[in-house]
């Protein structure tokens, strides 16, 4: 395949995100890592620096990403050797990665799982932009990563994978009738009290059922560092205070305080489909859930040793206290169609650190408790 040469329709496959690199459509600085091409993304690589500016902002349409950094810059930090991200500050950071799109073929990004459950806030921002993470088609120029740590102070360093990118040609999201059609033939949700409609639709578990009563956990406020590229290498209980059910199905979410939580269903992404975390409504309440939203084909699938995986949530309530119950729709989980089935899935095959997970905190922290 070339820049010139019809693509097909779909969500690009790790084949075609290679093929966009060969051909040059994806520019890199340095070589790929040997991981950062995933079934259905490309992991987005830090660059040299970052620039602490004074807010969070667009360029908007004729205007480029370096003449609003000249307008808000503080200073500059220098990533090569690493570099903590203090929480509260916004950053922005050029990634080793560019875009030359062929026309037709558009991207869009997402943080990473572990960047979600970290609660660090990332966004993707292009020259001439109106939205963030969302590149037009046939974007030619470089990409910047907003980073503005909200819990933790973070270390980290050039190359360091925060965010990730999906390409796609073609209208590529299923109708009501494909996603009830889709789960006769496959079932992507594990619950047949769940409706299938326009998307699957996701429920809070606080009862905490197999976890001796673990619904969740809170964040704790001044913490140590957490170094974004080691795993496994924190106590839990330095950083969060575990949640328990304690008789009533029910969590209060505390204003500007970050929680991880669960769905009580159990969901699937067969081969041929990728997926996408959504917010069931912003009429039902005043929170946000789930940062990170790309689902990888395979995830929860049996033959990538899932049998169905439950969708960890991260949530932060707004301005006020707000209620939540055992069984309360919070989410929906949309599919897209591959433009190729992927020749390796999320799953045990690829190292997935979080295949048929139950409620788990980010690959830096150690198993709590019995969970892995």
């Amino acid at each position: 395949m070339t820049k010139t040469q019809d693509w097909p329709d779909g969500i690009f496959s790790a084949r075609m995100i290679e093929a966009l690199v060969a051909d040059g459509a994806i520019n890199i600085e340095t070589p790929l890592d040997a991981d950062q091409v995933q079934p259905a993304s490309l992991d987005l690589r830090l660059g040299a620096k970052a620039i602490r500016v004074r807010s969070s902002f667009l360029p908007g349409p004729g205007h480029t990403v370096e003449d609003r950094i000249g307008e808000l810059k503080l200073h500059e930090i220098d990533l090569r050797q690493g570099a903590v991200l203090e929480r509260g500050c916004v950053y922005l950071v050029p990634l080793l990665e560019s875009l030359d799109l062929p026309d037709g073929i558009s991207a869009a990004a997402n943080p990473k799982s572990s960047t979600g459950r970290l609660d660090i806030f990332t966004r993707v921002i292009v020259d001439s932009a109106r939205g963030f993470d969302n590149v037009a088609p046939g974007y030619r120029g470089p990409l910047y990563l907003e980073i503005s740590p909200r819990t933790f102070p973070v270390l980290v360093r050039t190359g360091s994978r925060l965010s990730q990118m999906r390409f796609r040609k073609g209208q590529t999201r299923l109708s009501v009738a494909e996603h009830q059609a889709l789960h006769q033939e496959q079932t992507l949700v594990f619950d047949a009290n769940m409706e299938v409609g326009e998307g699957v639709a996701l429920s809070i578990d606080l009862k905490g059922d197999g976890r001796d009563g673990l619904i969740g956990y809170r964040s704790k406020r001044h913490t140590a560092v957490v170094d974004v590229d080691k795993k496994a290498a924190l106590e839990v209980l330095d950083f969060w205070d575990p949640l328990y059910n304690r008789g009533n199905d029910d969590l209060i979410l505390d204003p500007d305080e970050f929680y991880i939580l669960v769905s009580r269903e159990s969901v699937q992404v067969p081969p041929d489909y990728a997926a996408e975390m959504v917010p069931f409504d912003p009429l039902v309440g005043e929170f946000r859930v789930h940062y990170a939203g790309f689902f990888d084909p395979g995830f929860g699938y049996a033959g990538a040793g899932g049998t169905g995986s439950r969708a960890v949530l991260e949530v932060r309530s707004r301005e006020v206290p707000f209620l939540l119950g055992h069984g309360q729709t919070i989410g929906r989980l949309i599919y897209e169609r591959m433009a190729e089935q992927p020749e390796v899935l999320y799953g045990t095959a690829l190292g997935s650190n979080y295949q048929a997970q139950s409620l788990k905190l980010s690959k830096h922290f150690k198993p709590f408790g019995n969970l892995a």
